[in-house]
């Protein structure tokens, strides 16, 4: 940890945001984030309201020698967002949000979360993709590739991203677009936040108002038949139709486990999203059918409930080498014996437009067809943490034979290490080299860290 942080007085005079110490009004409130887990205190948080507030917290971080954490919604589940006795770079006041309807573009700021740009976007008839739970942040599910309920048609959030602005280590802010800083605007595709500060995104976006979306529930009984009718069903899908499955209890039974399958269905005609949907609403019967018309920002909402803010997260990510039925009996047997009500087990489906680009053609590198598997700890009394940590790893482990050496960013814990060749595969080096170029000096290392020399960190090709 550090001591303090000392802020220059021409500094503290032009700051337009504030500056926040421990004991300070308002502290307390903004060192929090999402996962309940994460307790650090900053030395100082930085809540900038504008991009020269970005730089001056650059600034001062890089001169002091302080370790820097940038937050823009505080989801992420790592809690990489909170510098413990460092300096945090609070980007929450900066909520801008332009929509160009002649473009069909989105220009939103990283302060912005999921819920603020679904509504703007959706009062012109546009929509991109993005995050399941609205209160997610768009720069950190951005930045990390950002599955979502468009993915099928459109592809991740960041086959949408038309530019970002960023503050870099030295302080510069740039513009990283196809046309400019493109070796940049690559890596910011999947890369994380190790770059600089991103304090805006631009968006295409399209015309999707109204979706099918919903699950439909089967008793965990069923489970391996449903998850055989998931595995043909996403196989043969429309793109315009993408389907999780989960795994998880009945909110007003816990003892009651469930397989669901959520999904959400975004083509124009109603009468063929209808037509789609219907072998997924007839397969069993299910014993819930929850499918219906909806705007496209309510689909994003249905989730939120599941992830109360200030529980208690530990999460386990991969991907499946195949959703086998032997895969399907260890993820049962997992949620039957599973702590916590609050946990569960889901699966998105990497197919469709996902497919069709190339690994090479940013950061991200998972574009060959699978499924990504997160497994969810949650629980809210701090007294049942070992047990719902140790339920998520033993679940992990029983696991590892039906995992590929995937690993999707978004989803990893801090404890997860550097896992460079399951989260970048073959696009690290150009990683490495486009890290040393914008930071040389690793000023921006508190993330799943990609650092600016040629040798891979020690553990790189592990999973803890």
């Amino acid at each position: 940890m550090n001591g303090t942080i000392k802020v220059p007085d021409a500094v503290r005079e032009a700051f337009t945001g504030e500056l926040t110490s421990p004991g300070d009004p308002g502290y307390e409130h903004a060192r929090r984030v999402h996962n309940g887990l994460i307790d650090k205190r900053p030395a100082l948080i930085a809540r900038c309201r504008t991009v020269p507030d970005v730089v001056d917290a650059v600034g001062l971080g890089r001169e002091q020698a302080a370790e820097i954490s940038v937050r823009g919604g505080g989801h992420g589940v790592a809690g990489l967002a909170v510098t413990d006795g460092g300096l945090m770079i609070d980007l929450a006041p900066m909520r801008g949000i332009q929509v160009d309807p002649a473009s069909r573009t989105v220009w939103a700021q990283g302060g912005v979360t999921w819920k603020e740009l679904n509504r703007a976007a959706a009062a012109h008839g546009l929509a991109t993709t993005g995050g399941v739970v609205s209160s997610t942040g768009i720069a950190g599910l951005t930045l990390g590739g950002g599955e979502g309920w468009l993915m099928g048609k459109y592809g991740l959030t960041i086959d949408n991203l038309l530019a970002v602005e960023v503050v870099t280590a030295a302080g510069e802010i740039v513009t990283a677009s196809a046309g400019q800083h493109q070796d940049l605007f690559w890596a910011l595709r999947g890369g994380g936040g190790n770059f600089g500060v991103a304090t805006a995104f631009r968006y295409q976006a399209h015309p999707v108002s109204r979706v099918h979306g919903g699950l439909v529930a089967h008793p965990l009984s069923r489970a391996r038949e449903a998850f055989g009718f998931y595995r043909d069903l996403t196989r043969s899908a429309p793109d315009e139709l993408t389907v999780y499955f989960n795994l998880f209890a009945d909110p007003d039974a816990p003892d009651r486990k469930l397989a669901a399958m959520v999904a959400c269905h975004c083509g124009e005609d109603p009468a063929a999203a209808e037509s789609d949907l219907k072998p997924l609403r007839q397969f069993g019967p299910p014993a819930a059918d929850l499918i219906q018309p909806m705007p496209y920002p309510v689909i994003n909402t249905l989730s939120d409930g599941g992830y109360p803010r200030g529980a208690f997260n530990y999460w386990k990510s991969a991907f499946l080498r195949e959703p086998s039925d032997d895969a399907l009996d260890v993820m049962a047997d997992a949620i039957g014996r599973c702590p916590s009500p609050m946990s569960g087990l889901g699966i998105v489906p990497y197919l469709g437009a996902v497919n069709r680009v190339e690994a090479s053609a940013t950061a991200f590198a998972h574009r060959e067809p699978g499924y990504s598997l997160l497994i969810v700890s949650q629980w809210q009394d701090p007294r049942e943490t070992e047990p719902n940590i140790t339920w998520a790893k033993e679940t992990f482990e029983a696991l590892q034979p039906h995992m590929a050496d995937r690993s999707y960013l978004n989803n990893l814990t801090a404890a997860d290490g550097q896992l460079v060749h399951h989260v970048w595969g073959p696009n690290f080096p150009r990683l490495a080299t486009i890290k040393r170029r914008y930071d040389p000096g690793n000023l921006f290392r508190l993330n799943h860290n990609i650092p600016p020399s040629h040798d891979l960190p020690i553990g790189a090709g592990s999973v803890n």
